[in-house]
């Protein structure tokens, strides 16, 4: 049986942030329509499910120090709703098993959030996030202000987002929550590893789709963590490309980024490499020069480093690569200064990872980067597109797209590789590619 995160733990950590004036209101994700009267597969909002587990739609979550600190606001139990679209815990079920030490049906809301709001002077809540939710808040403020003014009560006058405080909490990892990221990234692996052995000359890149979120469901988790991105030959050039359709060609590169997820924790794993079994010398001179400086960038990860000097690393690794390779030419310094590696690397080298593919927490503080902490996980992704019709570099290279992509944990004494038994030499892809 997979393991959950210690939601406890973490309400526990929040709570102790907070001051006694201090309150914090979610919402939950809301359903989207897919087409007719169907609905997508609910997903649930992730800073919800931190605090509580809760799987479902029409949520909201109230925490302020006190004896009573978490409120929920939930679905009520419906025997008719839950005989067409399944059980629901209600708000018995919000106290008994997700943490709530008081518990309301949904449609309550805006009365008790008239009376949770006065004695409170500090909000933590997303404005601009839902326009609904931002009215419904400003008309509970606006009695809760008439009711304060009878009762002597402050009404919230400072207003944080999340990222200030919840958000700076989910970006550093506690043990519950790298033992899922740990299992996301051991069947992620294992997904590339069969995408690897199946993805010939001649099968479409949906089958390989298929056989990739296959392995994430075989396993037990939740599915993928964000569209699969399988990319045959210059669909490579495409970043987020998931059209999926075309067929793998002899001679081409597949490019995968795929991650999938283990209690909503998600891994993001890419990896490029040859369909039948043997790189080109002009693919695995790219390759190389991109491998190359991953490994630089892994090592570079450890507390007290930058988040952008990470980022800064692979740029100057990638460009005297693109100048001995002949695909630039000029002073590294001045191609660096005036930008020119962007035509074949145009994205940056690193994200957080955790509850969100592209997880919370800020890159700078202060107006400077981030420094890197135990506890962080994040992505080290360089890679190169060489256009399919840049006439002005060598034919061989043209149409090339490699990523290769790892998540990475910072530990107190430098790093660990999350996704590391996923198999990213030239020697060990041309091994488990042979055809």
């Amino acid at each position: 049986m997979l393991p959950v995160p210690d939601f406890a733990a973490h309400r526990a950590a929040l709570i102790a942030r907070l001051a006694p004036d201090e309150a914090v209101l979610i919402f939950g994700a809301p359903s989207f329509r897919r087409n007719g009267d169907t609905d997508f597969k609910y997903r649930p909002d992730s800073d919800i499910w931190w605090l509580t587990g809760w799987p479902d739609p029409e949520v909201a979550v109230w925490v302020r120090p006190g004896e009573s600190p978490i409120t929920m606001f939930v679905q009520p139990r419906d025997p008719e709703m839950e005989t067409w679209v399944g059980r629901r815990a209600g708000p018995e079920g919000a106290k008994a098993r997700f943490g709530a030490d008081a518990a309301f049906a949904y449609e309550n809301l805006e009365g008790e959030l008239v009376r949770l709001l006065q004695g409170v002077k500090v909000l933590h809540y997303a404005f601009g996030a839902s326009s609904e939710q931002d009215t419904l808040l400003l008309r509970c403020m606006a009695k809760a202000a008439k009711a304060a003014r009878r009762n002597g009560l402050d009404v919230p006058e400072t207003f944080h987002r999340p990222t200030r405080l919840l958000h700076d909490l989910r970006l550093h990892k506690t043990e519950d929550e790298l033992v899922l990221l740990r299992e996301a990234a051991r069947i992620s692996a294992e997904a590339h590893v069969i995408a690897m052995r199946a993805g010939r000359p001649g099968v479409r890149e949906f089958e390989i789709e298929a056989a990739i979120e296959h392995t994430f469901r075989i396993a037990g988790g939740t599915g993928a963590g964000y569209p699969s991105i399988v990319a045959a030959g210059d669909n490579a050039c495409i970043l987020h490309y998931v059209t999926n359709d075309d067929t793998v060609q002899d001679g081409e590169l597949v490019l995968i980024d795929a991650g999938g997820e283990v209690a909503y924790y998600t891994a993001d794993i890419t990896r490029t490499w040859p369909a039948n079994g043997r790189f080109s010398a002009a693919q695995k001179a790219l390759y190389e020069a991109v491998l190359k400086s991953q490994l630089e960038a892994i090592a570079a990860v450890k507390p007290g480093a930058t988040f952008w000097s990470i980022h800064d690393g692979v740029i100057r690794s990638l460009t005297e690569s693109l100048v001995g390779l002949g695909l630039l030419t000029g002073e590294v310094d001045e191609l660096i200064r005036t930008d020119a590696f962007k035509r074949f690397y145009m994205h940056g080298t690193s994200h957080w990872l955790g509850l969100d593919v592209h997880d919370v927490g800020s890159y700078a503080r202060d107006g400077s980067s981030r420094v890197l902490a135990p506890g962080m996980v994040l992505t080290i992704e360089p890679g190169l597109y060489i256009p399919p019709d840049a006439d002005d570099v060598p034919s061989e290279y043209r149409g090339i797209g490699i990523r290769i992509e790892d998540d990475v944990l910072v530990t107190p004494t430098g790093n660990e590789v999350l996704t590391a038994s996923a198999p990213k030499s030239v020697a060990e892809l041309e091994a488990i590619c042979a055809r």
